[in-house]
């Protein structure tokens, strides 16, 4: 993972996403409904809810939001049937996408990924081609602004608590786990009196790859048209920026 700064991915991707403000908590509240219904609707019973929870309150989605998606789950009426996709291919310059998807159409879904990529010198591929190029993570972010505890002592206090690797930047430190010991290193840390800037189970790429100018203005529009998509939860990719 040395050499990927999954932060500076998030901070470029916020800063497009920050004019997208209703869009973004419409996923979140469809990503809230799935998890309670697969779940239950007590987020202390349901990890994969209290994290989503987590996630939206970072995004500033009002309580309110979050309550109804929970509650739209928990009664029967006019249910949704959402399914998980996963489309994977190639963007500009061979860069390796993978795009995540919660859809009630996967004809309208497959359509729209495949005209996302098209239209900016990608194409989609075979189920595979490029996953084997990421590891699934946990993630934490915290950013290193107001935050004075050493890197050696907050080292000791990672592997403690079950992390597997810590990466330092001037901005923020960047915590990597076991996707299956996530929440317990989360919360073991937050217990610790520290808090994440980020927090999320995650794609790293293994290696990235750099775009010239015109590759990487087409990358950039091909990831706001997905982004743009309803029906699109996730993109990752191993684009350096």
């Amino acid at each position: 993972m040395a050499g990927h700064s999954k932060w500076k991915n998030i901070q470029n991707r916020k800063n497009a996403q920050d004019s997208k403000r209703g869009k973004i908590f419409q996923k979140l509240a469809k990503e809230i409904y799935v998890a309670a219904k697969q779940g239950g609707p007590d987020p202390d019973l349901n990890p994969s809810l209290r994290l989503v929870i987590e996630k939206s309150k970072a995004a500033n989605m009002p309580n309110d939001n979050i309550k109804r998606a929970i509650d739209k789950a928990s009664g029967n009426q006019n249910a949704d049937n959402y399914e998980e996709v996963l489309y994977e291919g190639y963007g500009p310059g061979g860069t390796a996408v993978m795009v995540m998807c919660l859809t009630d159409n996967r004809n309208r879904t497959a359509t729209n990924v495949r005209v996302a990529f098209n239209k900016n010198g990608g194409n989609l591929g075979e189920t595979g081609c490029v996953s084997y190029m990421f590891d699934r993570k946990g993630y934490l972010a915290i950013d290193r602004e107001g935050f004075d505890m050493e890197e050696d002592d907050l080292l000791l206090q990672v592997i403690e608590a079950g992390g597997e690797e810590l990466e330092t930047s001037d901005e923020v430190f960047e915590i990597y786990t076991d996707p299956e010991n996530f929440i317990e290193v989360k919360e073991t840390l937050e217990k610790e009196g520290i808090t994440f800037a980020s927090a999320e189970i995650t794609m790293i790429p293994q290696t990235t790859t750099e775009l010239n100018e015109e590759q990487a203005a087409k990358m950039e529009k091909m990831l706001d048209m997905l982004e743009d998509d309803d029906d699109v939860q996730d993109v990752h990719h191993n684009y350096e920026h």
